[in-house]
């Protein structure tokens, strides 16, 4: 958390105490989501033939960019796509699987990519699954099939069609979502609040029935609207975590980098709709969000029919910036969070048939997620105030738009803190608090010369700069942070217990 004081007289502090523990931040927020999308899955995990795939025809590169993110769990095969999606169809002899029109995206799936395959590429990657059923067209029957194929270990149908396809154990998948935005008129059986609540209701507890020790994760909307309110309520006893959704972007740059404040106030609106469902019907354990959908994206910049690839500018690199900030903030009501999506579909990181391109972005993200870990460290940020328009309109009004967004994280005896300076072009010299003099500080910068500065297979404009010095001698207590820039500072401390 970050507590705030606007400023009236143009300066700026942030004071840091290593001793304002506050939660602990989840591994999962930096989880990934792939979907049968565009290019997401086939052109992006999966390329047979490709010189840059291995023998199984996952692209290695991919799969080493996974691995730098230390990614804990990837979301698939869905989104909108799994509500006409049976798995069922995706296993066995690839020459044997059927093709089928894919509606949700406008295409045609040849199924060549399923759950072995998925489940393989995951082992490789070092990550766990973490399937979302289809209750769009799929039946309770056929979501059960699903689990037993991928945990079962006793003699039957499902489970023996798994050892017969080549796979003696068990997948143990933990995390299986109860559908995908059920509520949303651009899907395949849209369904009313009552009737999806109705329905997870039922499948909840037979899957819990089939396999106890999975993590069910409802769906929720917004965090924040009557849907929310209403599937809590009726379903809180079954599930572990609830999800939500949201996506931000403006063609304006303090819109765009201000827009996923949102989702902090979705998360805290969201946490209070839980206990409220927890008080009313007597259940002891806390469900966490599950914020398995969340970006930058202007459907009409990169529309989903054409395989929305954006091109993520240094204004959408700051808005990663504000994303991330907000899960640090709010680690206490998280679970997981999925960046949606993790290559090529509105993602950080591209592929071309010669390698890759990692988008402004990426840098941020893997600054986050290689540093940005163990647990929240609570700070005081003063500074100006943005006042202007934000989208959607009620960030402006519900909370506050400081220049600078601000969190803090200490882990490996380490205190680490993320500063975005949104300001497009005033640098603000900070006051910082609580370094003591002599240590020594590193700074990962990410900027760029301008707001719409990009990143192409060509040239990569922007990416992190890496600084060192100590602290009273190369760097005073006045810290300049750039204009329109992301800076992570970094620095050693004796004693702090963040367990």
């Amino acid at each position: 958390m970050t507590t705030f004081t606007a400023s009236t007289d143009g300066s700026a502090a942030i004071s840091i105490d290593p001793n304002r523990l506050l939660s602990p931040i989840a591994d999962e927020i930096y989880s990934g989501f792939t979907e049968h999308m565009g290019r997401c899955i086939y052109g992006g995990l999966y390329d047979r033939g490709s010189p840059l795939s291995d023998s199984n025809g996952f692209r290695k590169d991919v799969i080493e960019c996974f691995k730098e993110l230390n990614c804990p769990v990837v979301r698939y095969p869905g989104g909108n796509f799994v509500a006409t999606y049976h798995w069922y169809e995706g296993i066995g002899p690839v020459e044997k699987r059927p093709k089928r029109p894919e509606l949700a995206w406008n295409g045609v799936e040849t199924n060549a990519f399923g759950t072995d395959e998925f489940m393989k590429w995951c082992k490789a990657v070092g990550t766990q699954p973490y399937l979302c059923l289809n209750m769009g067209t799929g039946t309770l029957d056929e979501a059960l099939g699903w689990l037993e194929y991928c945990n079962g270990e006793r003699d039957t149908y499902w489970a023996n069609l798994r050892r017969a396809n080549g796979h003696k154990e068990p997948y143990r998948v933990q995390y299986w979502a109860l559908g995908n935005e059920c509520y949303g008129e651009w899907q395949v059986e849209q369904s009313t609040k009552e009737d999806y609540a109705k329905k997870a209701y039922q499948w909840a507890k037979a899957l819990k029935l089939m396999d106890p020790s999975i993590c069910l994760i409802l769906c929720g909307e917004l965090g924040y609207v009557e849907w929310d309110r209403y599937v809590l309520g009726e379903c809180i006893k079954w599930i572990d975590m609830h999800s939500i959704h949201m996506y931000t972007a403006d063609k304006e740059h303090m819109a765009n980098a201000t827009g996923p404040l949102a989702g902090e106030r979705a998360i805290e609106i969201c946490a209070s709709l839980i206990d409220m469902a927890r008080i009313k019907s007597g259940v002891e354990k806390r469900p966490k969000i599950c914020f398995d959908e969340w970006n930058i994206w202007d459907p009409v910049r990169a529309p989903g029919d054409k395989g929305a690839e954006e091109l993520y500018t240094v204004s959408d690199m700051l808005a990663m910036g504000v994303w991330c900030n907000v899960f640090i903030r709010q680690s206490k009501y998280l679970g997981m969070t999925n960046i949606a999506q993790s290559v090529n579909v509105i993602s950080p990181l591209m592929t071309t048939k010669t390698g890759l391109v990692k988008q402004t972005t990426w840098w941020v993200y893997l600054l986050f997620a290689k540093y940005m870990r163990g647990t929240t460290l609570g700070v005081h940020l003063k500074c100006g105030k943005y006042d202007g328009r934000t989208n959607p309109k009620f960030i402006q009004s519900t909370m506050d738009t400081p220049w600078l967004d601000v969190s803090a994280a200490v882990n490996d005896g380490y205190i680490n803190l993320a500063v975005v300076n949104l300001h497009p072009e005033e640098e603000i010299t900070v006051d910082l608090h609580g370094i003591p003099d002599g240590t020594e500080i590193q700074e990962f910068l990410v900027t760029g010369k301008s707001l719409d500065d990009v990143n192409t297979e060509e040239k990569t404009t922007v990416k992190i700069v890496e600084n060192t010095g100590i602290w009273g001698s190369e760097y005073s207590n006045n810290w300049i942070f750039p204009k329109h820039s992301f800076v992570l500072l970094r620095w050693s401390i004796e004693v702090v217990d963040s367990e």
